[in-house]
């Protein structure tokens, strides 16, 4: 019996390893196709995979949760709003505040911190190497650049949220109590650089990332703050309630992954309540608004 469970174990594990030799073949032949169309322009390749690919990915994905901001449809997506009767539907004016703002953040404040990036680098020596990093490593690196994010998102908001700063800078993105997707990077231009956009690209350049990890990474940074920031907790994504809940109230939960929330206990409040017990991952169909609803409020 064992004998036949490792045959059939070592089988499986070979039947994996294949796909994935296959796959990183795929890929790594992909990656010098493109770098023979761009005949080794490192600056457009850098400007492709740090400014254009992670540009693309924010706003296809912020597009389809405005449309069910302005219009409420499609249903399967509003059903999920987290603050029930907000932005429901979205303010249009202030709407178009928010994507001229955070237009206005990537061309002036995002794009020209690119150009520093660039010559780092560039002087690594990685960053445009004609060998992909292979997935265990850039597993490695997503690991340190979150750890890094953290850390820096967490200190620099908090720093932002001290009266003198908050009046002048951070006021703006707490404009929106109940947020939504766009709004993730509606913010003052120094806390943008600051708090948005330093903190990510800070791991790449210290591990000298190939420029793969970093369009990767740069993209999946700006969905999951989309994610924080929608609205809306729909199944199956990451759930948002951690960051809603700050901007419901403020002083609660200023990080990313919430752990140095918990151990500077600037998350009591949040633990104390009803999105606390819906922070998870959404697995069924029924929204946790009707799952686990608020608790009646007391007559006066």
């Amino acid at each position: 019996m064992m004998k036949r469970w490792a045959t059939k174990n070592t089988y499986s594990h070979s039947y994996v390893k294949n796909i994935w030799d296959a796959s990183g073949h795929f890929w790594q032949t992909t990656w010098l196709k493109f770098c023979y169309l761009f005949e080794g322009k490192e600056w457009s390749i850098f400007l492709f995979g740090a400014a254009l690919v992670p540009s693309l990915v924010f706003w296809c994905f912020n597009g389809i949760f405005m449309v069910a901001d302005v219009t409420g449809k499609p249903t399967f997506i509003t059903r999920y709003r987290i603050q029930l009767g907000k932005n429901d539907p979205v303010d249009t004016k202030k709407l178009r505040q928010a994507i001229y703002t955070a237009l206005c953040n990537q061309i002036f404040i995002s794009l020209p911190m690119l150009v520093p990036m660039f010559y780092i680098m560039k002087w690594w020596g990685n960053t445009f190497s004609k060998e992909l990093p292979t997935f265990h490593w850039f597993l490695v690196e997503l690991s340190i650049f979150t750890l890094i994010e953290e850390i820096l998102f967490y200190y620099t908001h908090r720093l932002v949220h001290l009266p003198l700063l908050y009046k002048h800078i951070h006021k703006k993105h707490h404009e929106w109590t109940a947020p939504i997707g766009v709004v993730s990077i509606y913010a003052h231009p120094v806390e943008h650089m600051l708090s948005n956009t330093l903190p990510v690209m800070t791991g790449p350049m210290i591990m000298g990332s190939h420029i793969v990890s970093i369009a990767a990474w740069f993209s999946l940074a700006l969905l999951t703050t989309s994610i924080s920031h929608c609205g809306y907790h729909l199944p199956f994504l990451p759930s948002p309630e951690f960051h809603d809940f700050h901007h419901l109230k403020f002083s609660q939960c200023y990080g990313v992954l919430g752990v140095l929330d918990y151990l500077h206990g600037t998350d009591t409040v949040f633990r104390q309540s009803k999105a606390y017990e819906r922070h998870r991952v959404l697995l069924s169909l029924t929204p946790l608004s009707e799952s686990i609803p608020e608790a009646p409020k007391r007559a006066e």
